[in-house]
């Protein structure tokens, strides 16, 4: 198998998992958890919350 194959496989290979992470965090509602926490943060850091 030549370089640049293995490269191309390894490149697909690594955008895969990146889908499937994305899908696994969307499937368990974490993008609203790191919105609350940012609105959290971002509240404590100007001294409202």
């Amino acid at each position: 198998m030549s370089a640049q194959k293995r490269a191309g496989l390894l490149r697909w290979g690594i955008l895969g998992l990146a889908v499937l992470f994305l899908g696994l965090g969307l499937w368990r509602q974490e993008p609203q958890d790191v919105l609350q926490k940012a609105v959290r943060i971002c509240l404590e850091c100007i001294g409202v919350g």
